[in-house]
Formats: structure tokens, C-alpha cells, sequence
């Protein structure tokens, strides 16, 4: 069963995409439905995007339950040791 929940937001920063090469992504999707391509029943998806630029400015991931929960785990993690100043 597909909850449909989808939660989007703005974000900051840079993706490597296509052909190697880097741009800036100012949105974010993330939903929990069938994978296009991973080997999963159902993930979590994440759509890093800069829809200013068009389609082929997005990266994609797919993760399982487990691997998104360990995921927020080890992004919480670092930045708990990073200094509050740097964090701007």
C-alpha cells in the first residue's frame, strides 16, 4: 500500500549528476513508494533537484527503511561534531 505522502523543501547545496559534472540543487523530495530501480518492495526516495535548470539537473536515490533511518543517524552524527559556529 503507497501512503502518497510526499514532503518537499528547500535546500542549499550541490550534486554531482550526469556526466560527472556539478550543480546547484535548490529543491528536495522525499517520499516513501515503489523504487524505479532498487531491489526493494518499497524505499524511501530522495530527489535532489534544481528544476531552473531542467530534468537532467536531479539526483535520485533510492533507500530502504533501514538505510534511510541509518542515513539521519550518521548525518546527525556529524553534525553533532562539527563546532556550532561552522554550522551557518
Amino acid at each position: 500500500m503507497c501512503t502518497y505522502t510526499t514532503v518537499k523543501d528547500a535546500v542549499d547545496g550541490s550534486a554531482k549528476g550526469p556526466n560527472g559534472s556539478w550543480f546547484h540543487v535548490s529543491d528536495v523530495t522525499v517520499y516513501f513508494d515503489h523504487p524505479v530501480h532498487a531491489m526493494a518492495e518499497h524505499t524511501l526516495n530522495i530527489d535532489f533537484a534544481n528544476p531552473a535548470k531542467g530534468p537532467n539537473a536531479r539526483v535520485a536515490l533510492e533507500l530502504t527503511a533501514q538505510s534511510a533511518r541509518d542515513l539521519v543517524a550518521a548525518i546527525q552524527e556529524a553534525l553533532a561534531a562539527v563546532p556550532a559556529d561552522m554550522q551557518v
